[in-house]
């Protein structure tokens, strides 16, 4: 196992038809997705949380283990599954969120499981950060494994399960100082610091511990900065999108998968990465979101899929311009 995710899995229910009841499901919740992702994309993964016994549990974890997800660390609960309902909107998606004493948000392992040697990174955040128990023993478990693994947080910022904005900041910075390398969206930044610059928000989240921060910004790409750096952009590919859900997770999962195809497997060797080959990390990361959005609902490309996306766009790049 090269790289462990825990969080929530769930089922997402995307509507099937504007202003209807009408829901068709899938499984979900950001780190699962992320998991898939990285499994795809050819890295040994494996997954700690705890799944239901339910009819979704068994689907959920029915769904890992075809995706060659790693479940030995799967604990079992008779709680229920979360549960997630999407209704897409021009601009973004908008969600409702069915978590109370549930079975990823009940996962308090005693004691805390240990990760494999060969494990090199580690991602946290998304909604199970907000639900007891789990919420303190994730925490427990980055805090347990930091230095030795590369920790990777994505807030996946959800307001609708939010209930006091102020203090959950106040918390996501303690979250950041237990990350090295922090994903955020535009519009996670706008919610976590609402009217502040974006560069001022990665210069606080690096003054804070991290050693890298990257925003992304949908089909306008993704920006990284570092300590000392300048900031650095990529462009996201041009595709035809057809459902944005997962993006962000299989960004995230490109990001980890690239680096450690780059030989980073210390958070020290973050600091003294190039600036072509953060871009060729991003780049890796940016073509395998946009691949994801090419396909109705979170369904992560594999590792061949991407490589042939920028074979292809690098030969269109070599190609001459075409005369008059």
């Amino acid at each position: 196992m090269r790289i462990a995710l825990t969080g929530e899995a769930l089922i997402d229910f995307t509507a099937s038809e504007a202003g209807t009841l009408a829901f068709l499901g899938h499984e979900g919740g950001s780190p699962l997705n992320t998991a898939v992702a990285c499994a795809r994309l050819g890295q040994p993964t494996g997954f700690f949380t705890q799944l239901s016994t339910d009819l979704f549990g068994e689907r959920l974890m029915g769904f890992l283990q075809r995706n060659g997800v790693d479940t030995s660390f799967v604990l079992r609960s008779n709680a229920p599954s979360t549960l997630a309902f999407v209704e897409r909107t021009p601009q973004t998606n908008r969600y409702a969120f069915y978590t109370s004493g549930s079975a990823d948000a009940t996962w308090a392992p005693e004691p805390l499981p240990q990760l494999p040697a060969d494990c090199r990174f580690l991602h946290f955040g998304s909604i199970s950060l907000l639900q007891q128990p789990a919420a303190t023993r994730i925490a427990d478990l980055i805090a347990a494994n930091r230095g030795r693994c590369v920790i990777v947080f994505d807030p996946n910022v959800r307001p609708s399960l939010i209930p006091d904005m102020a203090s959950y900041r106040e918390r996501v910075s303690g979250w950041f100082a237990l990350a090295d390398l922090v994903k955020l969206s535009d519009e996670d930044a706008e919610l976590l610091a609402p009217g502040q610059p974006v560069d001022a928000l990665a210069a606080q989240i690096l003054q804070a511990g991290a050693r890298a921060v990257i925003v992304t910004r949908g089909g306008d790409g993704a920006t990284l900065w570092r300590t000392g750096h300048e900031a650095l952009a990529v462009a996201a590919p041009r595709v035809q999108v057809v459902d944005t859900i997962g993006a962000g997770d299989t960004f995230t999962a490109g990001l980890s998968v690239s680096l450690l195809a780059h030989g980073v497997e210390q958070p020290a060797q973050l600091a003294g990465l190039s600036d072509e080959t953060w871009r060729e990390v991003m780049g890796f990361a940016a073509t395998a979101a946009a691949l994801n959005c090419t396909r109705e609902g979170a369904d992560p490309p594999t590792l061949v899929a991407v490589h042939a996306a920028l074979a292809q766009a690098q030969n269109s790049a070599a190609e001459p311009a075409s005369r008059p």
